[in-house]
């Protein structure tokens, strides 16, 4: 007995200083963060939400979520299912570069967009003489939003799709199923949970990102200013009500999408553990 007892206590310990962890880092400062929007009132945390400033700030990002979303769902799933199913010159590098994002600072990306297509860059005189607007403006923030976004939904789906293999692909291209109707109603669908994983980690990734859109935004209120970037003028300007406000209305968009991230995850290993018993 009391070998057994000497046994848990590591365990024990270990899970006291994680719950210790956990609470000083991911559940404390969200509690700060709703407090002090809320200091004023619940009234007053939704007047600061409705400033013209604070409403642009919040389409501005949404926006930007939903095409960086788009764009990287479909070509994170199409680059999952070349790297997984094929294997050709180069497909280590191809993974690595897909993989960069996550390793280079966010600010470097920005300076990356702005070396090219700013001003002084180096198609900032085809982009001036042509009225093309790319840094400072959108385009420039949903450029810089797709590069740290883009490994989430390949990363997911690779693990997933080389479990797959390519035998049952294989038998539907010999009956005369081409690219789409393979990828579309047999590869996918059995991976549908990681897609959608891959794609609310995405999503949240984007909302947050400041970095690399403090970089290329140009940092103009109302104009080019998400919500991230709108919560430093806040709180540079003194007005921290405003600031601690637009940061709980992200906080909660951000632990949102991971909560129900979380709750599909369940669900997909639920549903494998239940396909696992019947057969």
């Amino acid at each position: 007995m009391s070998n057994g007892r000497t046994k848990g206590l590591p365990g024990l310990s270990l899970a006291v200083m994680s719950w210790m962890i956990v609470i000083l880092i991911l559940i404390i400062p969200p509690i700060l963060i709703f407090a002090e929007a809320l200091h004023s009132g619940f009234v007053a945390a939704i007047q600061n939400l409705l400033m013209p400033d604070a409403l642009m700030a919040i389409r501005l990002t949404l926006f930007i979520t939903v095409i960086a979303v788009s764009i990287n769902a479909i070509c994170g799933t199409l680059s999952a299912w070349a790297l997984s199913k094929y294997r050709f010159p180069g497909r280590a590098l191809l993974i690595s570069l897909i993989e960069l994002p996550i390793s280079v600072s966010p600010v470097v990306s920005g300076l990356i967009w702005l070396l090219l297509f700013g001003a002084q860059g180096w198609w900032g005189d085809f982009l001036i003489r042509h009225n093309i607007t790319i840094a400072f403006a959108w385009p420039g923030i949903l450029l810089a939003t797709l590069f740290v976004t883009f490994p989430y939904v390949a990363r997911t789906l690779l693990p997933l799709m080389e479990q797959q293999g390519r035998d049952t692909e294989e038998a539907a291209a010999l009956l005369g199923a081409g690219f789409w109707h393979i990828l579309l109603h047999i590869t996918l669908p059995e991976a549908r949970w990681a897609l959608v994983s891959g794609i609310l980690l995405t999503t949240a990734r984007a909302m947050g990102e400041f970095g690399a859109v403090s970089v290329i935004s140009g940092h103009i209120p109302g104009m080019t200013e998400t919500m991230p970037l709108h919560i430093e003028t806040l709180y540079n300007s003194y007005q921290s009500v405003a600031a601690f406000s637009m940061a709980a209305l992200l906080a909660m968009m951000a632990m949102g999408t991971v909560g129900v991230r979380a709750l599909l995850e369940a669900r997909s290993h639920s549903t494998s553990g239940v396909v696992s018993d019947l057969t």
